[in-house]
């Protein structure tokens, strides 16, 4: 038996809570973007967030509602997205805080800068990983804003790198799930996909 649920009738925070407690888990975007002034960087986690494309590279996070984030990108076409590590759970937690326009996140949760390579936003020194990112295009859809940023640069700890190549164990991800719940690595599965010339029957296709 199942429960239907009708966006049409739901209220829209009920219908909110319900996709984001089944899309799971999301990758968080950890966002940081300064304003068109360069006086005051902002640092914000977007848990809607992925890769776009490869060639040319490009990545995407959606801001639900008018944030500082989508502001300041659009502003200076720049933002960088550093990966939001499970050592720093409460630090980006709490620049998922609502602080005033004006008001970094850097400073008020303690988190220390590093100069970006190609862009001004600045990255966040102890994550792993930033992907340094130029504006290509936003999208409107109703209360939220899709922002599709070429990386124009990615950096990464020679700590998380394993023969050259980035590491899930040592990058330890954050995710989130549903409500205030978040999620780290737990057990890793590998298996290789199945080239068509290999499929049981395929010779005769």
């Amino acid at each position: 038996m199942r429960i239907d649920f009708d966006p049409d009738t739901l209220d829209r925070n009920a219908f909110y809570r319900l996709l984001t407690a089944v899309v799971v888990p999301r990758p968080i975007a950890w966002v940081s973007t300064t304003d068109r002034y360069g006086s005051c960087d902002n640092l914000a986690p977007h848990s809607f967030f992925t890769v776009s494309c490869v060639s040319p590279p490009v990545v995407q996070f959606t801001s639900v509602g008018r944030k500082d984030s989508v502001r300041n990108v659009e502003e200076t076409g720049e933002f960088v997205v550093n990966l939001a590590p499970e050592g720093l759970f409460e630090q980006i937690n709490a620049t998922a805080t609502e602080f005033p326009r004006g008001v970094s996140e850097f400073d008020e949760v303690g988190i220390v800068r590093e100069p970006s390579l190609r862009v001004k936003p600045p990255r966040v020194a102890s994550s792993p990983v930033a992907l340094e990112c130029e504006l290509h295009s936003t999208v409107r859809l109703g209360d939220s804003t899709v922002v599709f940023g070429r990386v124009v640069h990615a950096a990464v700890s020679e700590a998380v790198l394993v023969d050259g190549h980035p590491d899930v164990r040592r990058l330890r991800p954050l995710t989130r799930m549903g409500r205030d719940e978040w999620a780290t690595v737990g057990e890793i599965l590998e298996i290789k996909r199945i080239p068509l010339a290999e499929w049981p029957g395929s010779a005769g296709r």
